[in-house]
């Protein structure tokens, strides 16, 4: 075994962690619970769970998704939240490789994934979160040019938002997408954070369209951009090159 894979294999490891954390946040931040106290429970016979009930993948996968007290099943989203924040881990490992600021990325994208699975569910986005994934996203090399590039992107868009909520009479913008493109600005520079705000549109066209009066929220498709731009900024750079000079 290779020295890569066993470090692949370490933050995998350590991504599902923090993945069984977020599960935590997702549930309880929008009930205004605390993240701490008291121990997690089983959800339908409220029975605290032991240790070994909360090994992140494999305690699902050896109790067969049920809880092993009341045989109730356990919903699905804890053993997927855990699996995709490894993933997530790893694919920021092979990108930016073992530099001292990959756990600071890692953490803002792991908490703009808790925001989606929030905002999905809760149509809500908690400020706590946000700004997490904001002041996360400004510990770079560069941090002055981080935390620039964050205050033009929020506050272009608060101008917008302004704009659009005078014309259209009423509030086109909500604050919480003013601080998801700070941190869109903080992790991606420029040109490159036009580029996912395009990008986020694009996603989020067909789900606006299914789902027309109930509403989709924006954030997700903002944080969905965020990782793709991010993961591939010099191709979204050179597209947006060719786009204009041809």
């Amino acid at each position: 075994m290779t020295e890569t894979t066993v470090i692949t294999f370490s933050i995998f490891a350590f991504g599902i962690i923090v993945g069984s954390f977020l599960n935590v946040v997702i549930y309880r931040i929008p009930k205004g619970e605390s993240i701490i106290f008291p121990a997690s429970k089983c959800q339908s016979c409220q029975t605290p769970l032991k240790w070994y009930h909360n090994i992140p993948l494999f305690s699902w996968l050896f109790l067969k998704g049920k809880c092993s007290f009341c045989n109730e099943p356990i919903a699905k989203q804890y053993p997927i939240v855990e699996l995709t924040t490894g993933i997530i881990f790893v694919i920021l490992f092979l990108k930016l490789g073992l530099v001292w600021y990959l756990p600071f990325v890692a953490a803002s994208f792991a908490a703009l994934f808790a925001l989606v699975m929030i905002d999905f569910k809760y149509m809500a986005v908690p400020d706590n979160i946000n700004f997490a994934a904001l002041l996360f996203a400004l510990i770079q090399p560069d941090f002055l040019h981080a935390v620039i590039h964050a205050a033009i992107a929020a506050g272009g868009l608060y101008l917008i938002g302004i704009l659009s909520s005078l014309l259209a009479r009423r509030q086109a913008m909500g604050g919480a997408d003013v601080i998801v493109a700070g941190t869109m600005g903080a992790l991606l520079g420029f040109p490159n954070f036009f580029i996912a705000i395009f990008l986020s549109a694009i996603l989020a066209i067909i789900p606006a369209l299914i789902y027309r009066e109930r509403g989709v929220p924006f954030v997700p498709f903002l944080a969905m951009a965020t990782f793709i731009v991010y993961l591939y900024d010099t191709e979204a750079a050179q597209l947006l090159e060719r786009l204009i000079y041809g």
